[in-house]
Order: C-alpha cells, then sequence, then structure tokens
C-alpha cells in the first residue's frame, strides 16, 4: 500500500489558498504517491485528468497526507 495520500483541491480563485479546504473546495480528488515529491506532481495531474486543468476562476492546491 502506498504510504502517502495525493488529496488535489480545486479551489475557486475568490478563496485565498491558505483557506482553501476539503469542506470548502469545489472538487475533492484523492490518489496515491510513493513519495512527497510524487505527491507534489500528482495532484495538479489528478485535477487536470478529472477535467479541471483549464478551469478559468478556480486553481489546484495539492496536500500530501499519510494514509490511515
Amino acid at each position: 500500500m502506498n504510504p502517502i495520500l495525493v488529496v488535489a483541491l480545486v479551489c475557486a480563485s475568490s478563496i485565498q489558498a491558505p483557506d482553501c479546504t476539503r469542506e470548502n473546495a469545489l472538487d475533492v480528488i484523492t490518489g496515491p504517491a510513493h513519495t512527497l515529491q510524487e505527491c507534489l506532481v500528482q495532484g495538479p495531474v489528478l485535477a487536470a485528468n478529472a477535467g479541471h486543468g483549464d478551469d478559468k476562476g478556480s486553481y489546484v492546491k495539492t496536500r500530501c497526507e499519510p494514509r490511515r
């Protein structure tokens, strides 16, 4: 099992990055990662693959969380 969970938060541009959470994100996409570097790269890739690559008025915030 991969030790890290990639969490890609698609956030409205009206919300500042520190304030964007799972609760107020427009979309939350998760996936596995083996390393922190892989996690940071995978967040935007997951969002783009889910159709959020060219969204105007939003951005992707990537979080790396330990799996529970």
